[in-house]
């Protein structure tokens, strides 16, 4: 056993590095699985309720880049399967039973997503307007159950449930429906699901807010950013409610992660929320603290106890600084982009058009980055919180790692292969930007 570990450890890094970098690019383009079916099919059926070629035209291309993209998720998404059997042998050997059958779940989801995807983009022109966004509806739903069934998994590692472990610490009593459904699984859920609608909508509009910079105003490209805009200023203050969910949640379950995304090390009563600052010598220093405002996040009191790092050995805490930087990050973006949500949904309303400024359509065009940057910051402060542990409290990372020699390699070859990926990707992209549709009248379908 020993050997095991002492030749396990020195797999750690690059387990990891494979491992975040997997998971930082496939959840990209696993926000537009879920987002980008839905936004197309509403954009296809106002079109032809409208009988708007603008708008059939803008479907078209979406569709089209909808495709694409659903193809490099895919590939990063094998990746991904593969690497939870090779390189976390520890996990999957003794938690399989539990919590794999999302997993299973999920791989059904993915294949009808895809037969899906090739019947709409194969359909396009071929079948009736009726039939055509009917075909649709499977897609959009296999998205969503697909990113569910991913969640959960994740929800389980940091709440392990549906199991007991016996003297030995072997797995019995494995009730996998009840390991998908445990404490943190909706909260995480709806806020990854609200996550994909936030990066999708400002990212296709920060395309469409660089053209009309550049002087392209026709109705094209209006639509074009209006459509996936107002799709994301819907859903960001809905999300800056699910945070409170969730935040309560980590603290009902995760007292050391909700302590590392504060820097808090004492326990105290009515503490207060901590803005920057770096940790240091069990101390955060240099933040803005909001007096009592985490004790109210939290207890919806002001004098309530919030536990700190004091509380939990030092081997078992995680990165404070990561942790608490990559969470100030993604509210403080997220904040950023409920303010530009605002002023759009305000202009919007007195005056029944997108803000006319070069101002507004700079703030959209940089939102796309933006709402990037935040979903990666919370994967962040999600993964990272939860070490030293991959299933919180009963197995550590690395006793999960494997073995086997190579790893390093198995870095250097991922790393290639998603930079070829990416390469391709945005190439293949940029060529469709360059093609104009030319969409056909509603009699001749």
């Amino acid at each position: 056993m020993l050997e095991f570990l002492a030749d396990a450890s020195g797999n750690l890094y690059p387990a990891r590095m494979q491992m975040a970098l997997s998971l930082g690019w496939h959840i990209v383009f696993a926000c537009f699985g879920i987002a980008f079916p839905a936004i197309v099919v509403f954009t296809e059926w106002r079109g032809h309720r409208r009988r708007d070629e603008a708008l059939a035209a803008l479907a078209h291309k979406w569709a089209k880049a909808m495709g694409v993209l659903f193809a490099a998720g895919a590939v990063s998404g094998t990746l991904l399967s593969f690497e939870m059997g090779i390189l976390w042998p520890g996990l999957m050997g003794r938690f399989g039973e539990v919590f794999g059958f999302p997993f299973v779940l999920e791989g059904f989801a993915f294949f009808v997503e895809a037969i899906f995807v090739g019947v709409y983009l194969f359909g396009w022109n071929r079948l009736s307007p009726r039939a055509h966004m009917l075909s649709a509806l499977p897609m959009v739903v296999a998205g969503v159950v697909g990113a569910f069934c991913v969640v959960s998994a994740n929800a389980w590692m940091n709440n392990p449930t549906g199991f007991r472990l016996d003297e030995q610490g072997d797995v019995v009593d494995a009730r996998p429906w009840a390991a998908m459904f445990g404490p943190s699984t909706w909260a995480q859920f709806v806020h990854m699901w609200l996550a994909a609608f936030m990066v999708t909508g400002f990212l296709i509009a920060s395309v469409y807010a660089v053209g009309m910079l550049r002087g392209r105003r026709d109705r094209y490209h209006r639509a074009g950013l209006l459509i996936p805009l107002t799709v994301a200023a819907i859903a960001t203050p809905v999300q800056i409610g699910v945070g409170d969910w969730i935040a309560n949640v980590v603290a009902d379950n995760q007292p050391a992660k909700l302590a590392a995304m504060e820097g808090q090390y004492e326990t105290t009563s009515g503490a207060g929320l901590s803005i920057g600052g770096i940790y240091r010598d069990n101390e955060l220093h240099y933040a803005v603290e909001i007096p009592y405002a985490l004790s109210l996040l939290i207890h919806h009191d002001p004098d309530g106890v919030v536990p700190g790092l004091e509380e939990v050995p030092a081997d078992e805490r995680p990165p404070v600084n990561v942790v608490h930087l990559a969470y100030n990050a993604m509210v403080g973006i997220g904040t950023a982009l409920l303010l530009l949500a605002a002023w759009y949904g305000l202009v919007w309303w007195r005056r029944r058009r997108l803000p006319d400024t070069a101002w507004f359509l700079r703030a959209v065009a940089a939102s796309g980055v933006a709402a990037v940057i935040a979903m990666e910051a919370g994967w962040i402060t999600t993964e990272v919180g939860r070490q030293p542990w991959v299933v919180y409290g009963i197995l550590r990372t690395a006793d999960a790692v494997s073995p086997a020699p190579g790893l390093g390699w198995g870095l250097a070859a991922v790393v290639s292969v998603y930079t070829v990926l990416t390469a391709f990707t945005v190439v293949v992209l940029r060529r469709l930007a360059r093609d104009r549709d030319t969409p056909v009248p509603q009699e001749q379908r």
